[in-house]
């Protein structure tokens, strides 16, 4: 039988792969399950979810709205309690919010009356750090992500990829195991949003940190991730785990290679099914005559 296109893998996306299983388990998530009482009997967001994610590994969730992804990662965050199974950091259950999680939310979260040095700093004096030491590690995140610059202006003041940027050095300064990320760029124009991916990859290969990304943007899934979990709706459920095998370093002209594209279509394949019966016609009233016809 034929191997997939999505599958075949070069010799050296082979070896990385290969490097990446011999790391140690970071985040361990035992058949997971959480539910919610709704006005008919409980609804169940996710099912027996279980997967393992490698230090260092960037992973990516995707899935059709109300597959559970948000709660998946309100849970990690400690927010959010399972109904039943297991998470598991570093081989110690997840109960509670902590310093070795950083998160990053669609909005950006920052607090409007701290300058952006400070903003960065909340995190490191949450943790007992004041005074010079915990102003020149914010410093050094400042630089790191291109905004030191601007470390005395106010979230007010600067673009919606700035203020993204500014709570990336936040969720980071706190050195977190798991940077877990929620759409993070959801709300950003395209331009933008390709400068916040360019960012992010960047900042990953240069810090000691294991990423988890949301996202429903599947060219941003392949763009940034090691392996996407596709999730199913309604329950959510693991559907398949895809091991993305476009080469690294990764950068935008990659959108247009074959290993990308044939990636993408099984994206597509997994979260837009096609229908075998037609789909249900909305009844049309023109209101107005429209004049020509546009098809």
């Amino acid at each position: 039988m034929r191997t997939p296109d999505y599958k075949i893998q070069s010799p050296a996306v082979a070896e990385r792969f290969a490097a990446i299983k011999r790391r140690p388990v970071v985040l361990e998530i035992d058949r997971l399950g959480r539910e919610f009482a709704g006005a008919t009997g409980p609804v169940t967001a996710l099912r027996e979810l279980s997967f393992a994610v490698h230090r260092r590994e960037f992973v990516c969730v995707i899935g059709p709205s109300g597959c559970g992804k948000s709660t998946l990662i309100r849970m990690l965050a400690g927010l959010d309690t399972p109904t039943s199974g297991r998470l598991l950091l570093d081989g110690k259950p997840v109960t509670a919010p902590g310093p070795d999680r950083g998160i990053v939310f669609q909005g950006y979260t920052l607090f409007p009356w701290l300058s952006v040095l400070r903003n960065v700093m909340f995190g490191l004096e949450m943790q007992g750090r004041t005074g010079t030491a915990a102003e020149a590690d914010a410093r050094q995140w400042l630089d790191l992500v291109g905004l030191a610059k601007f470390a005395d202006a106010y979230p007010h003041q600067l673009s919606g990829g700035m203020k993204q940027r500014v709570a990336i050095a936040r969720a980071l300064a706190p050195n977190p195991r798991v940077l877990l990320m929620d759409e993070p760029f959801g709300a950003l124009d395209a331009q933008t949003r390709a400068q916040m991916q360019a960012h992010l990859l960047e900042i990953w290969r240069n810090v000691d940190v294991t990423i988890l990304f949301i996202t429903h943007d599947l060219d941003e899934a392949v763009l940034l991730a090691d392996r996407i979990l596709v999730l199913k709706a309604n329950p959510g459920e693991l559907q398949e785990v895809i091991e993305v095998s476009v080469p690294r370093p990764r950068c935008i002209e990659q959108l247009t290679t074959p290993e990308f594209q044939a990636t993408r279509r099984r994206l597509d394949e997994l979260i837009h099914p096609k229908l075998h019966t037609p789909s249900e016609r909305l009844p049309i009233v023109r209101l107005t005559q429209a004049g020509d016809d546009v098809e």
